[in-house]
Parts: C-alpha cells; structure tokens; sequence
C-alpha cells in the first residue's frame, strides 16, 4: 500500500465515525518523519477517544497495519498515531486551536481538505 493508499483509507474512516475537519498535508519534501500528516478532530474527549481506538482497530484487523507509536490516546484531548510514512493528528476543539498543525507545516499547495 502506498502512502497516498493509506492516508486515503485513514481519512476514510475517520469520515465514516464523523471526524471534524479531516485535512492531509503532503510533507515529504519538508520533513523525513514521514509523507503525510492527518489531522481531524472531535467535539469531545470521548470521540477523540473513539476515533483513535477505531481508527487503530480497523487498520489492524483488516489491514494487518498497527502503529509503530501512539501517544495521548487515553486522555482523549488529543492523540498521535504514528504508521511510519503517516501520522494522524487528532484533536478537540481546543487543542486543535492551540497546536494549529495545519499553520505549521502547509505551504499553500500541500494541503488537502477531505470530503470524503
């Protein structure tokens, strides 16, 4: 599967459990962390909790695909979950406002809205 492949899928089902504001940005010419970030969002600490649990269920049972590394997942204000050339950035409200990963790392042309 390729990195695009994966990030599409990802995106995928964060939409299908209603993620807030899904975005990929392409980073592979930026950083060597990865291709691509995810970032979406919750409305609450149990739905940031939801999506990062179903999210790592789903691509390790239909996928065979587990994270190299989570982090925050418990705490439900955020949660990181590393799959080597993508990373998902999860978020409530608040916290999304304060990081604003998306600042960060677009530069205008590497930033995709998910539609889904």
């Amino acid at each position: 599967m390729t990195s695009n492949e994966k990030t599409q899928l990802i995106c995928k089902i964060l939409s299908d459990k209603k993620a807030d504001g899904i975005v990929y940005i392409a980073v592979e010419n930026k950083t060597s962390l990865c291709d691509y970030f995810i970032i979406a969002g919750g409305r609450s600490k149990t739905q940031v909790k939801a999506l990062a649990e179903n999210l790592e269920e789903k691509l390790k049972k239909e996928y065979d695909i587990v994270p190299r590394r989570t982090e925050g997942i418990q705490g439900g204000r955020w949660a990181v979950l590393d799959y080597e050339d993508v990373i998902v950035h999860l978020f409530g409200d608040e916290e999304r406002d304060f990081y604003r990963l998306e600042r960060l790392w677009e530069d205008g042309e590497n930033l995709t809205r998910y539609d889904g």
